[in-house]
C-alpha cells in the first residue's frame, strides 16, 4: 500500500503556536481551532482567533468553504514560518464547527495528552 506521505493535523490550541513552542516548526501539520476575525478573498487568506492571539491561514486550496466572520472553523494543513517568526497554516481541510464549545475542546485536548503521555510512561515501566 503506497503512502500518501501526508501526516495528520496534530491538534494543536493557538496559544501553544509561539516561537518558543515544540510546536512551531515549519512544515508541522496541525489541526487549529479558531473564530473568524476576517478573510481576505484577493489572497485567500483568513484569519482565525482565540482569544488574544491569532493566526493567518491560507486557504487557497480550499474549495466549497464559505467564510462568515465571527463564525468557527477549524482546518487542518502544514505551518509554514517565514522571516520574522510570521507563521501562516497552508490549509488542505477546513470546515466550520459552529456550536463547537471552544474552552471543553481545549479542555479535552489536554486531557488526551495527560492520558496518551501516562500511556508511553507506564509502557517504559
Amino acid at each position: 500500500m503506497a503512502s500518501s506521505g501526508l501526516k495528520p493535523g496534530l491538534p494543536v490550541i493557538l496559544r501553544e503556536l509561539e516561537p518558543s513552542s515544540e510546536m512551531f516548526k515549519h512544515g508541522a501539520s496541525l489541526r487549529v481551532t479558531g473564530n473568524l476575525q476576517s478573510y481576505d478573498v484577493d489572497s485567500a487568506t483568513a484569519i482565525i482567533q482565540d482569544g488574544s492571539l491569532s493566526l493567518k491561514v491560507d486557504t487557497q486550496h480550499l474549495r466549497d468553504i464559505s467564510f462568515r466572520t465571527n463564525s468557527m472553523y477549524q482546518f487542518i494543513g502544514e505551518l509554514l514560518i517565514r522571516a520574522d517568526n510570521d507563521a501562516i497554516l497552508q490549509a488542505r481541510i477546513g470546515r466550520n464547527v459552529d456550536g463547537l464549545d471552544l474552552n471543553l475542546y481545549q479542555q479535552s485536548l489536554l486531557i488526551g495528552r495527560q492520558h496518551q503521555a501516562k500511556l508511553r510512561s507506564s509502557r517504559r515501566a
